[in-house]
């Protein structure tokens, strides 16, 4: 018989929302399905994925709380007359950052009912290619058809599972939004760039927090010549964040305090080290959620080491009607913006006689640290493998931010590159930022740099005067001279 839904997504992020929504528009049947696993810390939440409930959105505001601590401490040299210490209080931050993700919870609720999209609070696994299974909180059994399904579920934080304790008494980020105390004395091992944003907000909120890390920060990100993630670990140690460094964890204890004690190996002096904490949080990398979904048995290809699922530019699967969009799939980035913007273009593509793709080139991204580092394009040692070293110019330089001066902050990691082609009109393939409000100065750029602007471009660009973001625009100085530049703000 005739399928019940034109279109089922099967997850309630961010790409799984928009293109449900999206495919509303055009008056389609569609419905959502969506669960969360409870953590094994038995934290849950609402609709909205993992940037909404405990990623961007959370991060983004603790960060901010964090943020403004700092600013009470340069108000004072501004004439502000603020008695110090000041104290951070965790409950009243939490309680205001969860009641805020809560309502987004139930805004996505609300905008669901408003289109038309069903919404099923269900775990599902397919039992053939159009149909989907799953239970209710109440045990009733719900069957849903759709004619084409879109699979949306994005990914979960992994456990070191090597590690004796790590599961019973580590946490993941997946807990750390949802805490209703502080977390004390923190551990976030490994170095992914959750781990140094989580570590840098603990920091700012006065908590001792120690980031341990087996390799080199920031992998993926920029890390040739003067190391933009070494900057952005350089400046969290200079704020207070200690760091581990060449060394990992090999068990985690439970003392009679209730505190926990690691265990640790130093690969540089091989030697066994032990602390204690009152949490540990692991910050290993992200598996995709997949296990329940059955999708072997209806030929869904993935890929068998990362676990994800293989699409191709259209972001079809091995089964013609079954897509994928977001974290959960092979080769994208993990990043809620590319996730929106391919489940509308799928939809589009779907009900409204479109053939535009999703393109992921040029995609900007922000690593929320207390000095924050932006960047779009490519790393250089990306725009080196690709164009060889010798068809790569470098433009760098360090600056100094206008309102750090009479703060008397230290800007010694405050540094900007542009990597660019050599030959002909010099096309910028990359732009690192390190700095304040770096998210915001990159996002501008982005733009530009999407539509192949070059460094002549970029040098006849008028900076608004006296902005971190214009020292973009001043960048003279070549990393093949040998030489730094450095620039003040006025």
């Amino acid at each position: 018989g005739k399928n019940e839904y034109d279109l089922l997504v099967i997850g309630g992020g961010s790409g799984g929302l928009a293109c449900a929504k999206e495919a509303a528009q055009f008056g389609r049947k569609v419905a959502v399905m969506d669960y969360v696993e409870p953590s094994l810390q038995g934290t849950t939440w609402g609709l909205g994925g993992t940037c909404v409930n405990v990623g961007c959105i959370p991060k983004k505001l603790m960060h901010q709380a964090a943020l403004l601590g700092s600013a009470l401490k340069d108000a004072q040299h501004y004439g502000w007359n603020i008695s110090q210490p000041v104290h951070h209080t965790w409950s009243v931050m939490a309680q205001g950052v969860q009641n805020y993700v809560k309502s987004l919870n139930w805004g996505h609720r609300v905008q669901l009912q408003e289109k038309k999209v069903k919404y099923f609070n269900i775990k599902g696994s397919f039992s053939d290619p159009h149909t989907v299974r799953g239970l209710t909180k109440a045990g009733k059994e719900t069957v849903v058809t759709a004619d084409n399904i879109v699979i949306a579920t994005g990914g979960r934080p992994k456990y070191p599972a090597h590690v004796a304790g790590a599961l019973e008494y580590g946490i993941t980020s997946d807990d750390l939004f949802w805490l209703k105390k502080s977390p004390g004395k923190t551990l976030p091992s490994f170095i992914l760039y959750v781990s140094l944003e989580c570590a840098g907000f603990l920091t700012g909120f006065g908590l001792d927090a120690t980031v341990m890390m087996r390799s080199v920060p920031l992998r993926g990100f920029d890390q040739a010549s003067t190391q933009m993630a070494s900057l952005v670990t350089e400046h969290m140690e200079s704020y207070g964040t200690k760091f581990l460094k060449r060394c990992f964890p090999t068990k985690v204890e439970k003392l009679k305090s209730n505190r926990l004690q690691v265990t640790w190996k130093n690969a540089d002096l091989d030697t066994e080290e032990t602390d204690s904490f009152d949490t540990v949080m692991w910050a290993v990398g992200r598996a995709p959620d997949t296990k329940t979904l059955n999708l072997e048995t209806v030929g869904v290809q993935t890929n068998s080491e990362t676990g994800k699922i293989i699409v191709d530019a259209s972001e079809a699967t091995s089964v013609p009607h079954i897509y994928a969009v977001g974290d959960i799939t092979e080769g994208r980035p993990e990043l809620t913006p590319t996730a929106i913007a391919a489940g509308k273009l799928l939809a589009q593509r779907l009900f409204g006689q479109s053939s535009e793709l999703m393109d992921y080139d040029n995609v900007p991204t922000t690593v929320f640290t207390p000095l924050e580092y932006g960047c779009v394009g490519l790393s250089e040692e990306a725009a080196v493998q690709r164009h060889g070293p010798d068809n790569i110019e470098v433009y760098h330089a360090y600056y100094k931010p206008l309102e750090f001066t009479v703060a008397e902050r230290d800007a010694t990691q405050c540094y900007m590159k542009m990597v660019c082609l050599r030959e002909r009109e010099q096309r910028i393939l990359g732009l690192h930022f390190i700095g304040p409000n770096a998210g915001e100065v990159i996002q501008g750029f982005a733009l530009g740099i999407k539509c192949g602007a070059t460094y002549p471009q970029m040098m006849k660009t008028v900076g608004i005067h006296p902005t971190c973001a214009e020292e973009v625009t001043k960048l003279h100085i070549t990393k093949r001279s040998g030489l730094d530049a450095t620039v003040t703000g006025c």
